[in-house]
């Protein structure tokens, strides 16, 4: 029980890797808020996993949404050891599709939301001597041509990860991150389907894009989030963790998506 009676928040919770890193989470041991937007899949996680996960929908483009997600971790639990900044818009844009409207979405939900829930969450972080673990993407060190938007957005997070490490590793709050690659979650494999992949695409992918046959799976993702947020990868802070399949040397930034 490598995160024996530690409450953790985690956005995006209900799906994907969020899902994955709630699911590995309480099997460690935790008590964990689980946040999202969606209220049917919700609903069936926390059913499923009982009395150590509290559910609490709310839209993160809602500026005031951290200090209630952190309140109802409180309310829920009673103190917070962890948070998780997972949840995100991935959507397509590029130079020429960029809009305001658009991008100030993107800023809230991936960087604005995961700043201001840290700072809804230090008081307690500092009192448990907790963490903080970002889900990023490799996108943030150039991303793709048509991910601007979202390419932006997680580099600012890997800034903010490194900028909070250093500034509060006095404090014993400890920031560190997880810059993921493709990962094959029900939502992105759906989403290759809308645009236009056969059904059989994760079967296909291409060796410069999954050089060992298959893209990552969230579990995977989460088996890494569990050292992060448990007391083992103490006192580390400030770690940027690249999960990808090709090195930052091998992998070609101006690679589009397959189609």
């Amino acid at each position: 029980m490598r995160l024996q009676g530690k409450v953790i928040i985690v956005t995006g919770g209900t799906s994907g890797i969020g899902k994955a890193i709630v699911e590995r989470a309480v099997a460690e041991g935790a008590r964990v808020l689980v946040h999202g937007i969606e209220r049917a899949d919700g609903e069936v996680l926390v059913r499923r996993l009982g009395g150590n996960t509290k559910l609490h929908l709310d839209d993160l483009v809602d500026p005031a949404s951290p200090g209630r997600i952190a309140a109802a971790a409180l309310a829920a639990f009673g103190k917070i050891d962890a948070v998780v900044n997972n949840a995100a818009i991935v959507a397509r844009s590029n130079l020429a599709s960029a809009r305001l409207e658009f991008f100030e979405r993107i800023m809230a939900v991936n960087i604005r939301a995961p700043l201001f829930l840290i700072q809804a969450a230090f008081p307690q972080l500092k009192a448990t001597q907790g963490s903080v673990l970002n889900i990023g993407s490799i996108n943030a060190h150039s991303g793709q041509a048509n991910l601007l938007d979202y390419s932006i957005s997680k580099g600012a997070l890997q800034t903010l990860s490194r900028n909070l490490a250093n500034a509060h590793a006095t404090d014993h709050v400890r920031v560190n991150h997880l810059n993921v690659g493709w990962v094959l979650t029900d939502r992105e494999y759906a989403h290759q389907i809308e645009h236009g992949m056969a059904p059989d695409w994760p079967q296909k992918v291409p060796p410069e894009f999954a050089p060992s046959g298959r893209l990552i799976m969230p579990a995977e993702i989460a088996t890494a989030a569990i050292y992060w947020l448990g007391d083992e990868s103490r006192p580390i802070s400030g770690a940027v963790v690249d999960m990808e399949q090709f090195s930052l040397i091998g992998r070609n930034p101006n690679k589009t998506a397959v189609k």
